[in-house]
């Protein structure tokens, strides 16, 4: 159990206490117009409340510290956000690449720990060359930029960050494979705060453009290696923040019965305060 992820004096967690008092209090007055309560009883009664009220503030405090999911509208939009695995989502399941489309799992241009090359091993551990040649012959309009020549390992044609490829299974899986981080010469992943915002409003332009009614799950976008300049203690919970509000801003809306979900590692999940989120709402 997880008790240090919302503080017993949480701002929201006493929003919601008072919210339920609120409730209790409305029940509490018209059952008194009903019933009355003895004097020599009063302050029995008195002690009890109390104790009920301290108990439900428990309750409200240990649902806040474990809650594995939660709700949300915006703009019209439902938004799910949850622990769990993306690969077992439906419809699209977005994975994020670098900005080369490199699918050379080797740990030194790709980690085989990181989502993207759980992705490529999972599906394509012996036939890497088919997904090259689905992203050679994708039609990416106006969204390549330049070879870069000088790069000595991995593919040279670079991309737009915001820039997605659709690749379907036979199966009718269907993924949506965006460039996210750039690489700088060692080939580490990294991205400034003005290129993380570039990148998501771009992103959700180009899902608006494709997704055609359809679902679509994502991860927390740079919740992994990818190093965020001058932020290098940014937290899952302040990228998810930053991902709502820029959905808000942008003109993606998913029509029903389509909804947005956001799918939080299980091992990161104790580190984001969902209540927060809950509670904030259309405040992002």
């Amino acid at each position: 159990m997880i008790f240090d992820k919302v503080k017993i004096y949480d701002k929201e967690l006493i929003n919601k206490f008072l919210k339920t008092i609120g409730i209790l209090s409305s029940i509490a007055t018209l059952l008194f117009l009903f019933f009355d309560i003895p004097n020599e009883h009063k302050l029995k009664a008195f002690y009890g409340f109390i104790v009920v009220l301290i108990i439900i503030y428990l309750y409200i405090w240990y649902r806040a510290n474990n809650i594995k999911s939660i709700k949300i509208n915006i703009e019209g939009t439902e938004v799910n956000i949850k622990a769990g695995d993306i690969f077992e989502q439906k419809d699209f399941k977005v994975i994020a690449f670098n900005e080369y489309f490199d699918t050379q799992v080797d740990d030194k241009i790709i980690s085989s720990k990181s989502l993207n090359g759980i992705f490529i091993n999972k599906y394509f551990k012996d036939s890497v060359n088919k997904l090259d040649e689905h992203i050679e012959k994708y039609n990416f309009e106006e969204n390549k930029i330049k070879i870069n020549e000088s790069r000595k390992f991995g593919k040279k044609q670079k991309f737009k960050i915001g820039t997605i490829c659709l690749y379907k299974f036979q199966n009718n899986e269907e993924f949506i494979l965006t460039a996210f981080s750039k690489f700088d010469e060692n080939n580490r992943a990294i991205l400034t705060m003005p290129e993380y915002l570039e990148f998501l409003i771009k992103f959700w332009d180009e899902i608006n453009r494709v997704y055609a009614q359809r679902s679509v799950s994502v991860p927390i976008f740079g919740s992994g290696i990818t190093r965020i300049k001058e932020h290098k203690n940014i937290s899952d919970e302040e990228l998810l923040k930053i991902m709502l509000w820029t959905f808000r801003i942008s003109e993606m809306r998913f029509k029903y019965p389509a909804n947005l979900t956001i799918v939080i590692h299980k091992d990161k999940i104790d580190k984001v305060n969902l209540l927060d989120i809950e509670m904030a709402k259309n405040g992002l």
